[in-house]
């Protein structure tokens, strides 16, 4: 899929999630087949100000050299400026955030506020598509207190993005509801650039709806993807060849897991890192009989080896998935 001067080596991108995204869970989303992985989102303002916090988000892997950028913020000088700062031939694009539904960034006027204010849309994309050589882009919603993405979405076009990601969900909805894809089809109808599908996308078959219902170019995979990589797997397999490949087995998925909680530990020390991977573990072992009890255990440790004891234990192969 190409965006501006970038083209991916597929159409099923990682979207990025605040407190998963890291370079960590990228590397086991890019073996898994992710054609494109998108950071934690970025305080613009952080990164002006040079926030050493801001800046641990942007760490990325070795073998990471093409990674989308994803940053917030509402003043157009602020974001360009910070795009400056951090273009570079290991950026494939710079995503601005204008989806999220936080409270505390919504009272600034970032994230998903910025759906009321579509002239500002514009104005915001066009100073960065000025300032950066590298593609700019734009991640929205349905919309704020009005479904409005289409007009956004040809704001942002008209300001020279490169590409639109549209979840369809209104900022009230959350994450809750069902995505609206009917907006997501209207969008692509309003621009001309590449349009890419964000919501409810939990395997092959609703991946495939939503390219073929939508008309989009590509799909953006959030919640789906943690604790279970294997998505992308599984999604560009079926959408390759209509197969769906074998689930992974538990040797695989304990592999996984031991492997975010290894990085993150190398990563952020052990104390971090184990504390961290808590929560993601959780969303590992979502299905396995015993994960109730299993999640107790994990919430009280602090210490990785018993953490991967824990884990070994419910992912050895007397334990099996439940059905549905």
């Amino acid at each position: 899929m190409r965006i501006g001067n970038f083209e991916s080596k597929n159409n099923v991108f990682l979207a990025p999630m605040a407190g998963v995204t890291d370079k960590v869970f990228r590397q086991i989303c890019r073996k898994e087949g992710a054609g494109l992985c998108y950071t934690e989102m970025v305080s613009a303002k952080g990164l002006i100000y040079g926030s050493e916090n801001t800046k641990k988000l942007l760490a990325a892997g070795e073998d990471e050299d093409r990674l989308a950028v994803q940053l917030f913020g509402s003043d157009p000088d602020v974001l360009s400026e910070a795009m400056k700062m951090l273009e570079s031939d290991r950026v494939a694009l710079f995503d601005i955030n204008m989806g999220c539904p936080a409270p505390k960034i919504v009272r600034n006027g970032e994230g998903s506020a910025l759906m009321q204010n579509p002239a500002l849309i514009e104005k915001i994309v066009g100073a960065c598509s000025r300032a950066v050589k590298t593609p700019v882009t734009v991640k929205i919603r349905k919309g704020f207190d009005r479904p409005n993405a289409p007009e956004c979405a040809k704001a942002a076009e008209n300001g020279g993005a490169a590409a639109i990601t549209v979840h369809g969900r209104m900022r009230y909805e959350y994450y809750g509801g069902s995505c609206d894809m009917d907006i997501i089809k209207e969008v692509k109808q309003t621009v001309s650039i590449p349009v890419i599908g964000n919501g409810d996308i939990t395997d092959g078959v609703s991946a495939k709806r939503m390219l073929e219902y939508t008309g989009c170019d590509g799909i953006m995979i959030g919640r789906g993807a943690w604790g279970n990589p294997f998505i992308f797997r599984e999604i560009t397999t079926f959408l390759e060849t209509g197969g769906i490949p074998p689930k992974p087995t538990c040797k695989e998925r304990l592999e996984a897991v031991l492997a975010h909680l290894n990085g993150l530990v190398e990563f952020k020390g052990e104390y971090s890192g184990v504390r961290e991977m808590r929560t993601h573990s959780g969303r590992y072992i979502k299905g396995l009989s015993g994960a109730a009890a299993a999640r107790t255990l994990i919430n009280r440790t602090s210490d990785k080896k018993e953490l991967e004891n824990i884990l070994t234990e419910i992912f050895s192969e007397k334990n099996n998935y439940k059905e549905g």
